[in-house]
């Protein structure tokens, strides 16, 4: 019934291990300028200002007649669950169940935006960091596509999309830890970037250490963004252990923060102590990308409100599997005409 990738040999055991549930029963800143303008960006590492709201994301609003949500299932060993049908699932809209239309498993080409934190803190962090950055690009798929930003006192537009991710890892490789942290910019800068995507299925990997300390957008106009994206957010926090941290309110909320932006979009965080983890919890995040489940309905609220829609996805296992966890993103806009 459970059935792994062929790109996740990594991961078989979980197969194995719900066969065999199944078998005895008989899944970086800104400039202080101030502009009504989006930030411009400009590729070849020059840096790219960031003016304070108003935010111009396109909005993921309903299609003509079809909401599609991209569905992550998980063991209890955290393990990616595959092979399950569409009758394993129920979506609701609203808490009104919808029927499901479309249902599909393939590993369809992604664009995927990495957000690279190279503020001063990640000094020591920095060089693990990178090789997570390129076992992700090694990973991927030939009809992937890439782009790269880094961020300290203000984000940088190292690349923008490519398929050829060895140019990024090229241009990775210069990068060097130094100044603040302007997470919030970068991230509004990545979600931007993502209009320019030629693909469907859209995310953001951000990798960093910490909170936020010298953007210019707030944490309330990041979450509107990302609720207003059609992007899924994973993030790798690189944390110190609690009891040795001597860190900044900002520093100290960074984990809740990166948690709340990657579960709002469907997406995951990954908290890391040990740097020596980064590059297996980047090829997690590859592989988990490219197992996902693609949910279509259409909404029985024909409603054009424009407001926000809490989306829920529940799944019904199959008899004598484990407790499965279900990641998808929470909702979505309604249309206004």
């Amino acid at each position: 019934m459970t059935a792994l990738s062929r790109r996740a040999p990594a991961l078989a055991t979980a197969a194995i291990v719900l066969a065999g549930f199944l078998a005895m029963a008989a899944w970086c800143g800104s400039d202080d300028q101030k502009s009504p303008n989006p930030p411009a960006d400009t590729q070849g590492g020059a840096h790219v200002t960031v003016a304070k709201p108003p935010i111009h994301v396109t909005p993921f609003l309903v299609d003509v007649n079809m909401v599609l949500v991209n569905v992550t299932v998980t063991d209890p060993f955290d393990r990616i669950v595959t092979g399950l049908d569409q009758d394993n699932f129920e979506v609701y809209d609203e808490k009104v169940q919808q029927k499901i239309e479309t249902f599909s498993t393939e590993d369809a080409p992604i664009s995927v935006g990495l957000i690279f934190d190279c503020s001063g803190s990640m000094g020591d962090k920095i060089q693990k960091s990178k090789e997570a950055a390129l076992q992700f690009f090694k990973t991927s798929n030939p009809q992937d596509e890439f782009m790269l930003v880094s961020f300290s006192d203000r984000p940088d537009m190292i690349s923008g999309f490519t398929a050829k991710y060895e140019n990024l890892q090229d241009r990775l490789l210069t990068v060097k830890s130094g100044g603040r942290t302007a997470l919030l910019d970068a991230i509004y800068l990545g979600l931007s970037e993502m209009k320019k995507a030629t693909t469907n299925r859209r995310a953001l990997l951000v990798i960093s250490d910490g909170g936020d300390n010298h953007s210019r957008y707030t944490e309330n106009d990041i979450k509107k963004a990302v609720k207003e994206s059609d992007v899924q957010i994973y993030a790798v926090g690189i944390f110190e252990p609690s009891a040795s941290r001597g860190r900044t309110p900002e520093e100290a909320g960074g984990p809740g923060l990166l948690a709340e932006l990657s579960e709002v979009s469907g997406g995951r965080m990954f908290s890391v102590e040990n740097t020596n983890e980064l590059p297996d919890i980047a090829e997690k995040i590859s592989v988990e990308l490219r197992n996902q489940y693609v949910l279509g309905y259409k909404p029985s609220n024909l409603i054009r409100d424009g407001r926000w829609r809490r989306i829920r996805v529940k799944l019904n296992p199959p008899k004598g599997l484990p407790p499965l966890q279900v990641y998808a993103r929470t909702g979505y806009y309604a249309p206004t005409q």
